[in-house]
């Protein structure tokens, strides 16, 4: 019988992309210099992977959740109960949990009798991706009491912050206050029944409780000193209750480990009883000391059967529409596999992907495919030489979904049971 082997899913947020026009029709991962993926690709299997199913845009929690073996139309609630777990806070059963921004607003918000924002619009979603004072802007609007219901935030990276509603007859089916798009007003949240009728209403009042108390909070009277816009109001979106999700371990039979940036897939990792290390250095943006990264994947995998990592400076470079930035994160990406691939167990079963396409001229998510490939002493490899968006196309992997590669790896790794005699 095989021996077991240790797999490892390293994935850089968003790299997928489409043809770029201002660097001549190729893509960020077309121009960059990968020298690590590319020797993935030529020793290994490859193909387009769709991370939901094909066409379908895939939110990164969706996404990880089906790379991890987990089909989200089954399990996923919304985006919040993650985000929430994921940066240390309290999840109790039957609170209801928002993923939120601190944004930049312009105007004076009203609020009507009917629940109708006006008088305002969000000029930046993300307060040009505010980086210092959040802990405090956070504590301005903790603990707030609307109703019999007590609101609850914590600030996450950057611009980036979670909502949790504690109180009785709470519901989540509730729309977003984000509108998802700069000169806008907060969309008034809506509930589909009664009790999330009762959660739209209690959220909105946040919201306008929210820019009362910061927008002349001295973090943001500082700001405007500097010439930058304030981070005068809170935002939330995907909303959702703490999902029921099989560990793991026990789904899978090995210890597996998560080592991420960003609250958002710490969450997911939590849910499903997976460790998740603290990493000094992994800031969620640009600057991420990629190279700390890698290093806890190989620590982890000194333990640990499984490993996943996900390095987030791609997805900024997309969802900024910078082709440049985004061409370094992805030579940032090869870095981080470069050291991985140098250090880790020689025998490893190693995949390399996105979570999603966010291209440079969409400026956010797609549901293009995006590349894939597998490399290990179980693998069989094709004839694929580099590791991009069209040259995968075709490799012996052909077309798979995120939802198959947990079968694929634990295939190749030797843990998988039979199914059948």
């Amino acid at each position: 019988m095989t021996e077991r082997t240790k797999g490892a899913v390293l994935i850089a947020d968003g790299l997928a992309d489409r043809p770029v026009s201002a660097l001549d029709g190729r893509t960020p991962l077309e121009v960059a210099d990968t020298p690590a993926l590319d020797s993935i690709a030529a020793g290994g299997e490859c193909g387009q992977m769709d991370p939901i199913g094909p066409g379908i845009r895939a939110g990164s929690d969706t996404s990880h959740l089906a790379i991890l073996g987990y089909d989200p139309f089954k399990v996923y609630t919304g985006r919040g109960p993650f985000e929430a777990l994921g940066i240390g806070m309290q999840v109790q059963q039957g609170d209801i949990c928002f993923r939120c921004n601190f944004a930049s607003l312009e105007g004076d918000l009203q609020l009507s009798s009917d629940g109708a924002f006006s008088g305002a619009r969000i000029v930046d979603r993300r307060a040009q991706r505010i980086s210092e004072g959040t802990h405090d802007l956070a504590a301005a609007v903790d603990g707030m009491t609307i109703e019999d219901v007590t609101c609850y935030v914590k600030e996450s990276v950057e611009h980036r912050a979670a909502l949790v509603m504690r109180g009785p007859g709470l519901g989540a089916r509730v729309s977003d206050v984000d509108p998802h798009e700069a000169d806008s007003p907060p969309h008034a949240a809506a509930g589909a029944d009664d009790p999330s009728q009762k959660t739209a209403r209690v959220l909105n009042e946040f919201v306008l409780r929210s820019w009362q108390a910061l927008k002349d909070h001295p973090v943001n009277q500082q700001r405007i000193a500097d010439g930058k816009l304030p981070a005068n109001i809170v935002t939330p979106r995907g909303g959702g209750v703490a999902p029921d999700l099989e560990p793991f371990a026990q789904r899978f039979g090995i210890p597996g480990a998560c080592v991420v940036e960003t609250g958002l897939i710490a969450g997911i990792g939590r849910y499903l009883g997976m460790t998740v290390p603290e990493v000094p250095g992994a800031t969620g943006g640009a600057d991420t000391d990629e190279l700390a990264l890698a290093k806890a994947i190989v620590e982890m995998l000194h333990s640990h059967d499984f490993v996943l990592c996900n390095l987030k400076s791609p997805d900024l470079g997309g969802h900024d529409s910078d082709p440049q930035a985004k061409v370094l994160a992805a030579q940032q990406f090869d870095n981080l596999v470069r050291h991985v691939i140098e250090q880790a167990p020689a025998d490893i079963h190693l995949a390399i992907t996105a979570d999603h396409a966010t291209p440079i001229e969409f400026g956010d998510h797609t549901g293009d495919t995006v590349p894939i490939a597998v490399r290990g002493p179980a693998v069989r490899p094709d004839g694929v030489r580099t590791f991009t968006e069209r040259a995968v196309v075709g490799g012996a992997l052909v077309r798979i979904r995120g939802f198959d590669i947990m079968p694929i790896l634990t295939n190749l790794m030797g843990v998988q049971d039979k199914f059948g005699a």
